[in-house]
């Protein structure tokens, strides 16, 4: 008995050999249909109990991951243990039916009883197993055994597929026995009983039952088992002996024969048949699937023999599989209880999945119920249909198993109450959806059932269905409506059909606004004309296709216009003149009409001056009356009716449309039937008509009639497109009852839904279902303290009335959407829909196309070709190529030459279009052809080309991904972040270093052994010296004893400063390409291609210290390029990292919550949080061992150490010093983020003592930067020191490190890294001196720095730069130069699709228009770009820009005196002005916010309000702070004297107004501010006539 497990052979035969019990494999394969073999032996059923909660659980759960290989994996191990014992104890096992199975002993009848005994050993022994074992699960696993004896009979049937069964009272007696059992219980059934040998087995009685409970075996103390087990194998022809002892099954050693594979095959299913030769049955197969049930129960008339029943069920077995081959159905398991068998058919496994599979299954459920009604040994028939998700896999052991969509547990408990239940008491499913189909089945008989989410999904029509009274089912809690499926041929209701046409005002049609003006415009054609008109939309289903045409018909109501507006459903196209029966009844009034009687009243009344009295009767069939029969009608031919009812219906339409103009709806018209067709083609010629259709794809080539009205000159043909963002944001607020929801939300639905309606409709079902969704009151930033968590909430509303969701004095009462809390959305399982749509195509694909799809969907959305190919397995180039161009052409990929180029097609969604049918079809066939012979070849090229694919559609990536098991995902996971390590640094522009310096120098990541040699090689290539080692040129820069003397003056300085920015600039024009990028930034698409997907492989991985590292490097990425939305989302996924790690105390743990805490610094710093920014930034530098103190004393006390090392560090410069090592330079860095940001955000502050802590942070920024050695982090730190000093007027030091900073740039080598450091510097200049306003030196130091940036190709420094040299030349009215740059600006910002950019240029047009008095752009496409931009993830949170666009616009608006718009945008702004930051934007906005704010009080004396006054004295305090805070730059100072002149005057105080005019005016003059200058005279000139002539001010 103890049997060892040897290696077994890998052969197909083997394979099949697995999924058949020895009964078949070693049986008679006997050509004749049915087949009946008659033997003696033993039953054993065998019910786990546990496993149908758990895979409930699974099924419903909310990730990706939810373990569909863990449950196959919890439930293998289980029946594994019992297949062992079944095998060893020399049983076959011959079904399984998930946690359940059926064995056999197939012996003579005078060894059934020494068999007994040893079938009784091994269930005592299977339940010594399970007695104290529990599941990693927490499910108490336990076992039912029932045993039985006697006659078997084995059945085989079938055709082209075969099945067998086992029949006879020894099959009922097992179930019968398995039935009494409890857990733990092995029952005997009562012949087994008396069959059995008695006098070893104890028992004990069951009351009032001949089947007794077996105790445990009472064997004398000296027998030897062992001996008597041999003895007893040796009765069994297939035990393994001899050479085969040491394996369990002799099928698994079985040698290729060709003749007995094709045999065992036709007792495969096609799904598997197609895997096994791939080796992959457990890696493709397993997986909670979404599939639709259909269980088939035949009774039969009382004791029929043997022969009678297998005869039946061969006639229903065939046909059963007929049918279902047609829809790619399966039978996959058939059972025979209770004198009754039962088929449990499939639609929808692996590989088989079809569109419309619902309707499919259930055509087929009523045509299999009308045939097998018809067989005469079959009494009831009864069927039951489910859908929804299952679980489908291999259940078993390596050696024998099967593949299943169900779990068995083959209770009698099912059916205990009801009379003659055939139900197969084994279909306990993993998914509740077989359970409810069986259920159905047995509590409905005689009929075919469907539960509600059939009903639900199925495209038939309601009135094929009705519902039954709810009755109790064993098992099922809260059971859902349960519909009787009436069948296919019963008659038309009419009114059922009918299409509404009412508008639900408060949920309007979003995002079709061009379908709408196309209708109107071809109704205004077609009321002018005298001809017919057609309008057809194409789209796929969940367009919104019926909403539309329904709108439509709402819309094209009038008081002399019929509109009769109509549905089809799948059954429309096989129904005679369905469609014109349809439109007629409603025509004449009939859809209305309660019984045959009254439509018989009005037909006789309508059709009386059209057709003969007596050949009324030929309307029977169409309208469903019952006018006599004539003779007349009788003889009359079937063509010759056709004509008179097609005649009759013309006069009847000509006569209706001379008054009224009639206007047809048709929704899904794809199913018109062809009579119907020619019909309307007829009608479109001879009559005016509006036909308005709409429809999905044609799936086969249309009838002629159909072909000729789209090409028809009068047809208008739409695609239907997606909608818009917008929309889909306004639609979930809508659907939600919102007034916003969170940017996450919006991203994922936006991204999941790809702008179908009906994609998002689902996604948030399941939102809603899984509890995602939290709906509370909302809370107004102002009244709220904003935490991290909260930084990004409730940004993004609907695009609708604004009046609706604006904040009023109603905002207690708006409700708002958030996010439950830990919920990742990303992460969230697709809904079971989707999912379905998702299968269909996979399944349609071959299967080398569905391993590339499932390989791409372990690398995510976008991919590369590269790294596809690195993990498809044993692909060459070409397979690859040829394989993904038909993806591409199937819409399963789009393909991209560049990341810049997927994300400018990620913001075009596929818009409508008309299609020209007419011109199609007169271009030359032969060119169409050639065409399409080319075709393949032109995508395989462009292919070729494209080095970036991407998902057509998130959910086919999700779908595609939950495919794997764990372990095989793990494996992909590992080989793509080895591949991606390497190219994981910047991009080569930006010299190839790490995103945060030194990063990977600080942080050991040679700690993850996951792959040492790649990161030492990552470590060694990618250093962050690399520029300097490859691209020196020989040239040097000047000396600096050429350029700077001692003896210059400031003003001499400057001159020679600008010259050295020319002969620099000549010197790199002039070089070779290598001091010149190739191509601009790329970093980007570093991010998007490689640390993104490092980071996901890695936290999938459970690698997370990796993972934070690449989080933290994705997080310094994205801030570089200004996204701090993006920064954010992925700094909030690195801190569910770092808190994993919170007990880590190592070095390099803390270092990583230094970056962490600097980062949210600098996002909180960027989106204008300035109180959060500056605690974060305290507790980075806590961390990297350099606390700024709290008090006045302690800077004090600071300042005069740090002015120490200051005066230490100037000395050593020059000295040969060892340079600090890599850990200390990355710590040093993360120093200098830190105070670079604390200084700007002290000096915001209007408190005086605050200009000390912002002295002593600029101070350490430069004692940090000195002792880094490093030139370009020491000019930074001079530079920003000097701003720092003029800001805070410390005369006399800024001028010192200016001219420090540009000393570090002398006698460099001419690299890229100088080059850039030299364009910082020119661009840092440029800036210092704009804000101190000095605006000539600004505008050539700005040239300068505009020549150096464009040849560098860095498109987030450069416009800032062409910004402020635009504005310059503004306010010095050098109009034509600053047209010259505008033009530039115009051209960088929409060749590079630049958001930031657009917007810093449409700021400056407004100005142009509110104070240059022209337009360079008008107001209208200002407006239009702020209205379109309002979400843009970058611009949003660019609180500076965003509060300098929206001043405008209120300003415009304040000017036209459209005071309701000024208000609009000036509560908009306003919610801005708290989120301040320390930049020229924000300034610049905030000013412009003043002058909203003078122009309300403005108003508000016009209005004569009260407490003007105070108001006024509160906005001039305002003002006067303004000026005083040392963060706001000189350059605006007169502007805002000029606004306290304003203020002065409207409050009738002429001598301060005077005095501000005259500071104001000397300030323009020192600055060169022409334009300020110009509205300052102006101002000055109408003071004493604007104080006299307004009384109010004069008082």
């Amino acid at each position: 008995m103890n049997i060892g497990k040897a290696s077994l052979p890998d052969r197909t035969i083997v394979r099949i050999a697995a999924h058949l019990p020895d009964l078949i494999v070693y049986g008679d394969f006997t050509p004749e249909r049915p087949s009946m073999e008659y033997f003696d032996g033993i039953l054993m059923f065998v019910d786990i109990s546990g496993f149908t909660a758990m895979t409930e659980k699974f099924s419903t759960a909310m990730y990706m991951d939810r373990g569909a290989e863990q449950l196959v994996d919890i439930l293998n191990r289980h029946i594994s243990v019992i297949v062992e014992k079944v095998l060893i104890f020399g049983g076959d096992i011959l079904k399984f039916a998930g946690d359940a199975l059926l064995a056999l002993w197939k012996v003579e009848r005078k060894q059934l009883k020494n068999f007994i005994t040893v079938v009784v050993k091994c269930s005592l022994e299977i339940h010594g197993v399970f007695e104290n074992q529990e599941s990693e699960e927490g499910l108490d696993i336990r076992v039912k055994i029932g045993l039985s004896a006697g006659h078997i009979k084995k059945l085989v049937f079938g055709d082209e597929k075969s099945y067998f069964l086992v029949i006879g009272q020894a099959v009922e007696d097992v179930r019968f026995a398995e039935s009494m059992a409890q857990m733990n219980d092995t029952i005997l059934s009562p012949n087994c009983w008396q069959l059995c040998d008695r006098s070893v087995i104890e028992i004990e009685r069951i009351p009032d039952q001949r089947a007794v409970k077996v105790n445990f075996l009472k064997l004398p103390p000296d027998y030897n088992f062992d001996e008597f087990f041999m003895r007893c194998m040796a009765h069994l022809d297939y035990y393994p002996s001899g050479d085969h002892k040491n394996i369990l099954r002799l099928a698994s050693t079985l040698e290729s024969d060709p003749q007995l594979e094709i045999s065992l095959q036709k007792y495969i299913m096609r799904s598997i048949l197609k895997q096994i030769d791939d080796k992959q049955l457990k890696g493709y197969l397993s997986e909670l699937r979404p599939v639709t049930i259909v269980f088939v129960n035949l009774q039969f008339k009382g004791q029929e023999a043997a022969g009678d029943i297998g005869q039946a069920i061969q006639d229903s077995s065939v046909y059963i599989d007929s049918v279902l081959k047609n829809f790619k159905g399966q039978i996959n398991k058939v059972f025979m209880f209770d004198k009754g068998c039962s088929f449990l058919c499939v639609f929808g496994f692996p590989g088989e999945k079809a569109p419309d599979e619902i309707t499919h299954a259930l055509e087929s459920a009523v045509v299999i119920f009308d045939y097998c009604s018809q067989i005469f040994k079959i009494k009831v028939v009864s069927i039951g249909v489910a859908s929804g998700t299952v679980f489908c896999g291999i259940v078993g052991h390596s050696v024998r198993h099967e593949y299943t969509g169900m779990i068995g547990c083959f209770t009698s408990g099912w059916n205990r109450g009801v009379q003659s239940c055939s139900c197969p008491s084994h279909c306990k499913v993993v998914g509740q959806k077989v359970n409810i189909a069986a259920r159905m089945m047995v509590c409905y008989p005689g009929i075919v059932t469907c539960d509600s989410v059939t009903y639900s999904n199925c495209s038939l029509p309601s009135y094929f269905f009705k519902e039954l009274p709810k009755r109790h089912m064993k098992g099922v809690a809260e059971p859902e409506p349960v519909y009787q499926c009436l069948g296919l041929n019963e008659k038309v209701l009419f009114g059922m059909s009918s299409l509404s046409c009412n508008r639900q005002e408060d949920y309007p049609l979003l995002g079709r606004n061009k379908e709408i003006r196309l209708f109107l415009h071809n109704m205004k054609e077609f009321l002018l004309s005298q001809s017919s008109k057609v309008l057809m939309f194409e789209g796929v289903s969940g367009y919104g296709k019926s909403q539309l045409v329904s709108e439509l018909g709402y819309l094209a109501q009038a008081e002399d216009h019929r509109v009769i507006a109509i549905g089809l459903t799948k059954v429309s196209i096989h129904w005679y003149f369905h469609t014109i029966q349809l439109l007629m009844a409603s025509v004449l009034g009939l859809d209305t009409c309660k019984h045959y009687k009254e439509r018989q009243h009005n037909l006789e009344e309508t059709v009386k001056n059209y057709l003969d009295e007596k050949l009324y009767c030929i309307l029977n069939d169409i309208f469903h009356v019952q006018f006599p029969l004539t003779r007349e009608a009788c003889t009359m031919t079937g063509a010759k009716k056709e004509d008179k009812i097609e005649a009759l219906f013309m006069n009847v339409l000509k006569e209706t449309s001379k008054d009224e103009k009639l206007i047809f709806i048709i929704d899904e018209a794809q199913y018109i039937d062809i009579t119907s067709w020619e019909f309307l083609e007829k009608l479109i010629q001879k009559l005016n008509v509006f036909l308005i259709m709409s429809l999905s794809p044609f799936t086969n080539t249309p009838c002629q009639s159909a072909i000729a009205i789209m090409k028809n000159r009068n047809t208008t043909y739409i695609i239907i497109g997606e909608i818009s963002s917008k929309d889909i944001r306004s639609k979930v607020c809508l659907d939600l009852n919102v007034a916003s929801i969170p940017k996450e939300l919006e991203m994922y639905l936006v991204e999941g839904s790809c702008g179908i309606p009906f994609y998002c409709e689902e996604l948030l079902k399941n939102l809603d279902h899984h509890k995602v969704l939290i709906v509370h009151q909302y809370q107004p930033e102002e009244k709220s303290k904003v935490s991290w968590h909260a930084l990004f909430k409730n940004y993004t509303k609907p695009q609708m009335n604004i009046n609706l969701f604006s904040f009023s004095s109603k905002e207690d009462r708006i409700k708002v959407c958030d996010i439950a809390p830990g919920v990742r959305l990303k992460n969230m399982s697709p809904p079971s829909t989707l999912k379905e749509i998702s299968l269909v195509q996979l399944d349609s694909m071959s299967l080398s196309q569905q391993m590339l799809v499932r390989c791409a969907a372990i690398i995510g959305q976008t991919f590369t070709t590269a790294l596809l190919f690195e993990i498809l397995p044993c692909w060459n180039m070409k397979m690859m190529v040829e394989a993904l161009a038909t993806l591409v052409q199937s819409s399963i990929f789009y393909c991209f030459q560049s990341q810049k180029e997927l994300r400018l097609a990620a913001k075009r969604r596929g818009a409508t279009r008309e299609v020209h049918h007419r011109s199609m079809a007169l271009k030359a066939s032969s060119e169409i052809e050639g065409r399409e012979e080319d075709q393949p070849y032109v995508l395989e090229n462009e292919v070729t080309q494209c080095h970036i694919l991407r998902f057509c559609k998130p959910i086919m990536q999700k779908t595609a991904y939950e495919l794997w098991l764990k372990d095989q995902k793990a494996a992909l996971h590992v080989k793509c972040a080895r591949f991606l390590e390497e190219s994981a640094h910047k991009c080569e522009h930006c010299g190839s270093g790490d995103f945060i310096p030194y990063h990977h120098y600080a942080v050991d990541i040679r700690l993850n052994t996951l792959d040492l040699d790649t990161v030492k090689k990552m470590i060694h290539t990618h250093g962050v010296k690399r520029t300097k080692e490859v691209f020196t040129n020989k040239e040097r820069l000047s000396k600096k004893s050429d350029v700077l003397t001692d003896d210059l003056s400031p003003e001499k300085i400057g001159e020679k400063i600008l010259y050295f920015f020319d002969i620099t600039l000549d010197k790199i024009t002039a070089a070779d390409e290598i001091l010149i990028p190739t191509e601009s930034c790329q970093c980007q698409e570093v991010l998007e291609s490689v640390l993104l997907p490092l980071a996901y492989h890695f936290t999938v991985l459970e690698e997370l210290d990796k993972a934070l590292y690449y989080y933290l490097e994705i997080v310094a990425g994205y801030i570089s390029l200004n996204d701090n939305y993006l920064a954010y989302l992925h700094l909030c996924e690195g801190e569910k990292l770092l808190q994993s790690r919170k007990h880590d105390k190592s070095w390099c743990h803390t270092f990583e919550s230094a970056i962490f805490y600097t980062l949210k610094g600098q996002v909180s710093f960027n989106v204008g949080q300035m109180v959060l920014a500056k605690k974060m930034m305290r507790k980075a530098l806590k961390l990297l061992k350099r606390v700024f103190p709290y008090n006045c004393i302690s800077v004090l006390l600071q300042t005069h150490v740090e002015k120490s090392k200051h005066a230490f560090h100037i000395s050593q410069q020059g000295k040969d010093i060892c340079p600090p090592g890599k850990r200390k330079l990355a710590q040093l860095h993360q120093q200098i983020s830190c105070l670079s940001s604390l200084w700007q955000i002290y000096s915001l502050d209007y408190a005086c003592h605050y200009k000390y802590f912002a002295h002593l942070a600029s101070m350490m920024q430069v004692n940090s930067a000195l002792e880094t050695q490093n030139n370009f982090q020491i000019i930074i730190a001079y530079l920003d020191y000097s701003l720092h000093s003029q800001l805070a007027g410390y005369q006399g030091l800024w001028f010192k490190y200016e001219v420090m900073a540009f000393e570090k740039i002398f006698n460099e080598p001419l690299n890229r890294e100088t080059v850039e450091i030299i364009a910082y510097v020119a661009e840092k200049l440029s800036y210092i001196k704009y804000i101190m306003g000095y605006l000539d030196l600004s505008i050539q130091l700005g040239f300068r720095a505009h020549g150096m940036w464009q040849l560098i190709k860095d498109p987030n420094r450069h416009c800032f730069v062409l910004q402020r040299l635009t504005v310059a030349l503004f306010l010095k009215n050098r109009y034509q130069k600053m047209m010259e740059v505008m033009d530039w600006m115009w051209s960088f910002a929409s060749v590079e699709e630049h958001a930031i950019s657009q917007g810093l240029f449409y700021d400056i047009c407004l100005d142009i228009l509110l104070y240059g008095g022209f337009i360079y752009r008008t107001f209208e496409e200002c407006l239009e770009f702020i209205n379109d931009q309002e979400d843009n993830k970058i611009l949003k949170f660019h609180s500076g820009l965003l509060l300098a666009l929206y001043s405008d616009v209120a300003i415009w608006f304040a000017r036209q005196e459209q005071w309701e718009n000024f208000q609009v945008f000036y509560n908009r702004a306003k919610k801005l002005v708290q989120r301040k930051t320390p930049s020229v934007l924000y300034c610049s906005g905030f000013s412009k916010f003043m002058e909203c704010q003078v122009l309300c009080l403005q108003k508000q004396i016009q209005d004569q309000m009260e407490n003007v006054q105070d108001i006024g004295v509160e906005l001039l305090k305002t003002l006067e702070n303004l000026v005083a805070q040392s963060s706001t730059g000189p350059i605006f100072h007169p502007r805002i004297y000029h606004l306290m002149a304003y203020v002065c005057i409207l409050m009738g105080d002429e001598e301060n107004c005077n005095l501000f005019l005259r500071t104001a005016l000397q300030i323009c003059d020192i600055q060169g501010n022409v334009l300020e200058k110009i509205w300052l005279t102006i101002s000055k000139r109408g003071t004493t006539y604007f104080v006299e002539g307004h009384p109010t001010l004069a008082n």
